[in-house]
C-alpha cells in the first residue's frame, strides 16, 4: 500500500521555488479525500513527517501545512520543526478565543503562521497580529478589489502570497502590486509525491527508536508510546515474562515492566522489535542475522570495554541489515534515522572500530577464515572468543525472534 502527498511549489518575486504546500491525497489521481479537513492534515502529519522527513518531500525547501481548528487547538503544528515549516491556518476556522490563544502559542515557539484566503473581511483582525504571511485567493475577488483595499493590510510587517495565478497577466499584475510569493496552474500544478505507507504501530516503534538512541532515557515518554499501542504492550509483556528474560518475577504492568528491565534491556528490545515488525514481506531469516548480529556486536563491545548507552554494538549489528529490509541504499537510510554519527558511519562503511565488529561478523558468516583472523587480531580480540560469541549470539537471536515475532 502506498500513501499519496500532493506538494505544490510556491516562487518568489524571481520566479525560485521558495516553498511548498503539501496536500494529502487519496491516490494517484491528485484530488482530495472525501475525509474531514481535520483528518486530512493528521495523515499528512503521520504520513510526511513521521514515516518520511519533510526534507525528503520539499527537498529541503520549507513546507506549508494546512491546519483546520482542532488540529490548531491540540497544537498538532509542535510536533514539527519550526524552521521548516509555515503553519497555514485555513479560511474555514473560527475565530474565537481559544483559536487566538491557540496561535499565539504555536507562534511564540517560533512557528511562522500564515492566513489563507484573505479576503479582507474584519473579523481577521483579531488574527493579523499573529501572522506573518497573508494569502489572497486572486480568483476569489476582482483584481480592482484586491488593489483597492490592500491599504487595510499595508502597515503590517506581513509578506504577500498571491494563490491561483493562472496566467502571465495575472503574474505581473500582483508582481506589481507588490505581492511577495506567487502560487498557481500558470506557475506549476501540484505533483503527487507517492511512497510506501507504514502503519501506526510501525510508526510507534520508529518514535519509540528515537527515544531510545538518547543517553537521557525518559521512561514516561517510552511508557506513553508503548501504552497507546495494544500490540506492543502486549510484546513487551510477553517478552519480559518468558523464561529467558524473567525467572522469578511476574509482571503486569507497563511501568512496572519498564523498571524491571532496566534502560539498557529496554533501548535493545525496542530495537530488536522495529526490526522484527518494519517489513512483514521480507523472509524470517532476515531478522534471524539482524538478532544474530546484534548480540554478537553487543559481545565484542563489552569484551573491549565499549560505552554501552546508547548500546552501540547491539544497534550496528541490528541495523546492518536495514538496506535488505527496506530496499534501499543504507545511506539514504541511516540519514532518517535518529542514531549517532558514529554509528551512521560504521553502518555504510567507513573505517572504525564498530565497523570492525560488523566485518567480523560478517566474515564468520561466509566462512571466511582469513578475514576473521586478521580482524581478530586487528581487534586484539582472542580468536576462540570470537567463535563463542559467535554460538552465543547464534542461540540468543533464536530465543529472541520467537519472543519478538509472536
Amino acid at each position: 500500500m502506498y500513501d499519496y502527498v500532493a506538494r505544490q511549489a510556491i516562487f518568489n518575486r524571481n520566479k525560485d521555488v521558495f516553498a511548498y504546500e503539501l496536500l494529502f491525497r487519496d491516490g494517484k489521481s491528485n484530488t482530495f479525500p472525501d475525509i474531514e479537513p481535520d483528518e486530512a492534515t493528521s495523515k499528512l502529519l503521520n504520513n510526511s513527517h513521521l514515516s518520511a522527513s519533510l526534507e525528503d518531500i520539499t527537498g529541503g525547501k520549507i513546507a506549508f501545512i494546512n491546519f483546520y481548528r482542532n488540529t490548531l487547538l491540540y497544537r498538532f503544528p509542535t510536533f514539527l520543526d519550526p524552521n521548516n515549516v509555515v503553519v497555514e491556518v485555513l479560511e474555514s476556522v473560527e475565530i474565537n478565543e481559544d483559536l487566538i490563544n491557540a496561535c499565539k502559542h504555536i507562534r511564540e515557539l517560533g512557528y511562522t503562521l500564515a492566513l489563507d484566503d484573505y479576503d479582507f473581511d474584519p473579523k481577521w483582525e483579531p488574527l493579523l497580529p499573529l501572522v506573518d504571511i497573508i494569502k489572497v485567493d486572486v480568483l476569489q475577488s476582482s483584481k480592482e478589489f484586491i488593489q483597492q483595499n490592500l491599504h487595510k493590510i499595508s502597515c503590517l510587517p506581513v509578506k504577500l502570497l498571491a494563490e491561483k495565478i493562472e496566467d502571465e497577466a495575472s503574474f505581473q499584475f500582483f508582481h506589481g502590486l507588490g505581492f511577495d510569493y506567487f502560487q498557481g496552474y500558470f506557475l506549476t500544478r501540484p505533483e503527487v509525491i507517492k511512497k510506501p505507507k507504514l502503519p501506526s504501530s510501525k510508526l510507534n516503534l520508529l518514535q519509540l527508536l528515537s527515544v531510545s538512541s538518547t543517553p537521557e532515557f525518559d521512561y514516561d515518554k517510552v511508557n506513553d508510546i508503548i501504552e497507546r499501542d495494544v500490540v506492543l504492550s502486549y510484546k513487551l509483556l510477553r517478552f519480559i515474562n518468558s523464561p529467558l528474560v524473567n525467572k522469578r518475577h511476574k509482571i503486569s504492568s507497563l511501568k512496572h515492566a519498564l523498571k524491571f528491565m532496566g534502560e539498557l534491556e529496554i533501548k535493545k528490545f525496542i530495537s530488536l522489535l522495529m526490526m522484527a515488525n518494519i517489513n512483514d514481506s521480507k523472509p524470517v531469516e532476515l531478522i534471524h542475522i539482524s538478532l544474530v548480529r546484534a548480540k554478537f556486536c553487543e559481545l565484542i563491545s563489552v569484551e573491549k570495554g565499549d560505552s554501552i548507552n546508547p548500546p552501540m554494538g547491539f544497534l550496528a549489528g541490528l541495523l546492518s541489515v536495514m538496506d535488505a529490509f527496506l530496499d534501499q541504499k543504507m545511506q539514504t537510510i541511516v540519514n532518517q534515522l535518529p542514531i549517532a554519527e558514529s554509528l551512521k558511519s560504521a553502518l555504510c562503511g567507513d573505517s572504525s572500530q564498530l565497523n570492525q565488529y560488523l566485518q567480523l561478523i560478517r566474515a564468520l558468516e561466509m566462512g571466511d577464515w582469513h578475514s576473521v583472523k586478521t580482524t581478530s587480531l586487528a581487534l586484539q580480540v582472542d580468536e576462540e572468543c570470537i567463535f563463542e560469541f559467535q554460538q552465543e549470539a547464534m542461540t540468543w537471536g533464536q530465543a529472541m525472534k520467537s519472543a519478538a515475532a509472536n
